[in-house]
């Protein structure tokens, strides 16, 4: 008799607009690669987050999601249990179906983390963190780990925040480390970048754009004419996606 093979443990990834996602590709290529025939990743495309409360009922056999933008924040609401440090940063995007319901973590965190420390010199010691979305609380997170003061830009600024407009040549001195948490210059989008003045960038600075495709932003692209160290967010992306595999395979 013919053995019929089944999918029995199905990942998904739920986002808006999701058909360029990084992470199918990448647990499509792992799961080949270990041989893992009965794993499959798939794309969850939501309009809203309240579609998530369907999405569960007709796939109960789902075990794991990785969540991305505009879902970060707007997610926990529907999790039983947030680890400590999703819940401090306040985004989740993986979550792991437990006993207990779902629970919500950041790998985000580490992702950032480990991709960044390598870059890291002693003249890094003050950043501005472009856009206040889910990805950059995490990033924020690792600078306060790292004793990394940090100040966030925004279009629209809440107390203690900057106006792109307020940023000057001294900030620019100042702050030497660089990153873009904003979507700007995402494929197809590749001459976006955010409005900063980029003719005060030195080589003492680290221009790092949580983006990876293209794999060189114009955000990144003006750094390296001025001499900066920079990194794309590929490295990152990477080292979530292992630790959210990881948290889906603990007992």
């Amino acid at each position: 008799m013919e053995n019929k093979e089944k999918k029995t443990f199905r990942l998904g990834l739920i986002g808006r607009n999701i058909s360029y996602s990084f992470s199918k590709g990448y647990f499509t290529k792992k799961f080949k690669a270990l041989g893992l025939k009965h794993h499959s990743y798939e794309n969850f495309d939501l309009n809203t987050i309240e579609e998530f409360e369907a999405l569960l009922k007709t796939n109960r056999d789902i075990k794991g999601f990785n969540v991305t933008i505009p879902f970060k924040q707007a997610i926990i609401p529907y999790l039983s249990e947030v680890d400590y440090k999703a819940n401090k940063i306040g985004a989740v995007n993986t979550i792991k179906f437990t006993k207990n319901g779902l629970k919500g973590y950041n790998t985000d965190v580490h992702g950032f983390k480990k991709s960044l420390e390598p870059y890291l010199k002693k003249q890094h010691t003050k950043a501005l963190i472009l856009g206040t979305g889910g990805a950059s609380k995490a990033v924020a997170f690792v600078f306060d780990e790292l004793n990394i003061a940090y100040t966030f830009v925004s279009r629209n600024p809440k107390q203690n925040q900057l106006r792109y407009s307020d940023i000057t040549s001294d900030t620019i001195n100042e702050c030497t480390i660089l990153v873009n948490c904003t979507p700007l210059g995402t494929h197809p989008n590749i001459t976006d970048k955010p409005d900063i003045p980029y003719a005060y960038i030195q080589e003492k600075h680290l221009l790092f754009d949580l983006i990876y495709n293209p794999d060189k932003t114009a955000f990144l692209k003006e750094g390296a004419s001025k001499g900066a160290s920079i990194c794309n967010g590929l490295k990152m992306l990477e080292l979530q996606a292992e630790k959210a595999w990881e948290i889906w395979n603990s007992k």
